[in-house]
């Protein structure tokens, strides 16, 4: 059995409850290789390295 509200709510209200769903910032840390801002858990597109460990080569 599904809920069936009582009244209408309006879109004021519908939209201001939408209000804070928002999209955040992105988080970024620093390369522990090179220190470029990369984000959390991939590979930094400045030097290649993922954990201190070369994984692709970048070309200059």
């Amino acid at each position: 059995m599904s809920i069936c509200p009582k009244n209408k709510s309006s879109k004021a209200r519908r939209d201001s409850r939408r209000a804070n769903w928002k999209m955040g910032a992105t988080n970024l840390v620093k390369c522990s290789k090179c220190g470029a801002l990369v984000m959390p858990h991939r590979v930094c597109k400045a030097c290649g390295s993922y954990n201190k460990r070369e994984i692709i080569t970048v070309e200059d």
